[in-house]
This record gives C-alpha cells, sequence and structure tokens, in this order.
C-alpha cells in the first residue's frame, strides 16, 4: 500500500470557511446541480456524518464545508447523509455501500465510528477511494484521515494557562475513548508546562460509550461546565462534539472563557450569542482533510493510507479571531513559541 505521512499544504484555508448552521434533522440530504448526473457523467464525493450529525457547529460541520468547496471547485453531484440515532454498524456498512454503488467516489465516513464498516465495505469496490477521518483503516483503495489533535490542544492549554485568574481550568470530553484522550493530554501538558505546575485542570468525561450521548447532549455539557465553574475554573476546553455548545453556553452564563474545539466556533452564527467568550479554538482542518482527498481523485492519483494533519502543515492549530486573544498579556507570544517548538521538535506532545 502507498504510504504518505504527511499531507500537502493543498489542505490549508478550508477550516476558514463559513460553516453551515443547518440544524440537524432527516435521513440524508443531497446537494447538486439537478438532474441525476451533472456533465461528463460522474458523481463525486459523498461523506457520511458522525453523531450529532450537520449542524453541530464543530466536526460535522467542517467535513461539510470541505463537501460545499468541492463541489463549488468540480461541479459535481454531491451527497450527505446524516446517522440515525441507535444505529449498529451494519447500518453503516449498507450506507457506506449505497453510496460506492450508486457512483460516488470518493466516499468518506466522518468518524472513527466508521471505521469497522469501511473495513468490510472497502475492499467490495476496489474501483472506489473510501476515506475515514479520526481513525486507521488498511486498505489499497483507504485513506485514513487523522491529526494531531494533542498539539492543537497543547496550545489551547497554553492559552488558559495564561488567561486563568483563578489558577483552575477545566476539561471536557465527550466520550472516555483513547481519540479524545489524546486532546486531554495535550490541554493539561500545555497547562502544566506555562504555568510550571501552579494551575489545576478538572477534567470530566461526559460518557463512556457515544450511543450514551456523549458527543450528542449539550445538556450533558452544559451541567458537566457547570460543575467546573463551582470549582473555580474561569476556562473550559472542550472536545464533545454536539454537547460542546451546553458548555460553551455554561461558560458564557458564567462570564468565564470556554476554549472551542475543531472549527473556530468564534465565528460560528449558532454560537454568536457567547462568542464574546469563546477565548479561542482548537483547530483542526476536518474540511482540509476532506477537500483534499476529494481533490486526489479529481485529479486521478487518489491519496491512500495514512494522511497525517498535524502543526507542520497547518492541519491542527489555534484561532485568534476573538478580540480579546490579543489582550491578554503574554498569551500570543507563548503560544507562538509553543507552536514553533512543537515544529522543530523540542517539544514532544503526549498523547495519553
Amino acid at each position: 500500500m502507498r504510504r504518505i505521512s504527511k499531507l500537502t499544504r493543498v489542505a490549508v484555508g478550508v477550516a476558514s470557511l463559513a460553516l453551515a448552521a443547518t440544524a440537524c434533522g432527516g435521513t440524508s440530504s443531497e446537494s447538486g446541480s439537478g438532474g441525476d448526473e451533472t456533465a461528463g457523467g460522474d458523481k463525486g464525493l459523498a461523506i457520511a456524518y458522525d453523531i450529532g450529525g450537520k449542524g453541530d457547529q464543530s466536526f460535522n460541520d467542517a467535513a461539510y464545508a470541505g463537501l460545499e468547496k468541492a463541489k463549488k471547485e468540480f461541479g459535481y453531484k454531491t451527497q450527505d447523509i446524516e446517522p440515525t440515532e441507535g444505529e449498529t454498524d451494519a447500518d453503516k456498512e449498507q450506507r457506506l455501500a449505497s453510496l460506492a454503488k450508486q457512483g460516488y467516489n470518493p466516499v468518506i465516513g466522518v468518524g472513527f465510528a466508521y471505521g469497522p464498516a469501511m473495513e468490510a465495505v472497502a475492499k467490495d469496490y476496489p474501483d472506489t477511494t473510501f476515506g475515514i477521518v479520526d481513525s486507521v483503516v488498511e486498505g489499497d483503495n483507504v485513506a485514513s484521515l487523522v491529526f494531531a489533535e494533542q498539539e492543537a490542544s497543547y496550545l489551547a492549554g497554553v492559552a488558559a494557562a495564561k488567561a486563568t485568574k483563578t489558577n483552575t481550568v477545566g476539561f471536557v470530553g465527550g466520550v472516555d475513548i483513547p481519540l479524545i484522550h489524546k486532546f486531554e493530554a495535550g490541554y493539561k501538558q500545555g497547562v502544566e508546562d506555562t504555568s510550571g505546575g501552579k494551575v489545576k485542570v478538572i477534567s470530566q468525561y461526559l460518557t463512556q460509550t457515544a450511543e450514551e450521548g456523549g458527543f450528542s447532549s449539550p445538556d450533558k455539557g452544559k451541567a458537566a461546565a457547570e460543575g467546573q465553574i463551582e470549582k473555580k475554573a474561569d476556562v473550559v476546553y472542550q472536545a464533545a462534539g454536539l454537547s460542546g455548545q451546553g458548555v460553551i453556553e455554561a461558560a458564557a452564563k458564567a462570564k468565564v472563557w470556554a476554549i472551542g474545539v475543531d472549527s473556530d466556533q468564534y465565528n460560528q452564527e449558532a454560537l454568536a450569542s457567547y462568542k464574546n467568550y469563546i477565548l479561542t479554538s482548537a483547530l483542526k482542518d476536518v474540511g482540509g482533510a476532506v477537500y483534499a482527498l476529494a481533490k486526489s481523485v479529481e485529479d486521478g492519483k487518489p491519496l491512500t493510507g495514512t494522511q497525517t494533519f498535524d502543526l507542520k502543515v497547518d492541519g491542527v492549530g489555534l484561532s485568534d479571531t476573538n478580540p480579546e486573544y490579543a489582550k491578554i498579556e503574554g498569551l500570543s507570544a507563548a503560544v507562538d513559541k509553543a507552536k514553533e517548538e512543537i515544529i522543530a521538535g523540542t517539544i514532544k506532545v503526549k498523547t495519553e
């Protein structure tokens, strides 16, 4: 299998696209120019959403931004499909197989939950390129789109340590799984390195499994954040998908800082009433990954193997769009220095 360890900079900048604020609902949506086929008779990119669906103002919406960019640039028919409540791996298999059978190429599963289904389906459609976000699946026609979440989270930890006045900050993870452990590990390390151990991190996971709603329950996120704020946390970082909206709401109501995730949540229309309290967001260029895979297929050179998005290729990062970010003494300089040292290898960021 062809292996490519770092993605080229074709992905850079897609994270800045305006993300859709469409509410979740229904089982599928389709976009295109109308009719059954575009010029040339080809169908293009199709994505199947993770838990929370479109409208999460985060992970899934970032994927949708990549789809929209590909559709606009390549002028082909696309499709994006919502998850269903309580669905099984067999349901996911059927969804991916249906998209491949209809002629969509590439077909991308947004989220690690698609791993078993993609492993089962990809070998049955060798002429279709498949992509999976946040997981590694072996296959000659599969691109595994993974991210150095711990690096962006480290920068978030640096920002939190510089912003806190109580020397207590919080972390809310959606589900207690290795992927979210990467966010927590990087964040804790960034806080500790920046504060010299003087700042305490309170951590909480909302659920043990995704099926319990850890990524899709804003009420759970809100309750967790409120509990941390009661314990004097004045900066709360969330890696919780749709549940993170509840964390942001709780922080804004308490007039403390929230740190967003995946997308620049300061700019999200659905979160506009809370934006003054979103200090920054740990960015993850899911849209760039989705677009890059679509472009590689369009160019006739489909990416396969593990594609890693890290600070070196701007695949992850930290937003600075809130004007208050620049006003906190020493914050910008500390983040910039940490970024340089991570890229240089001087700082080794933990994943667990």
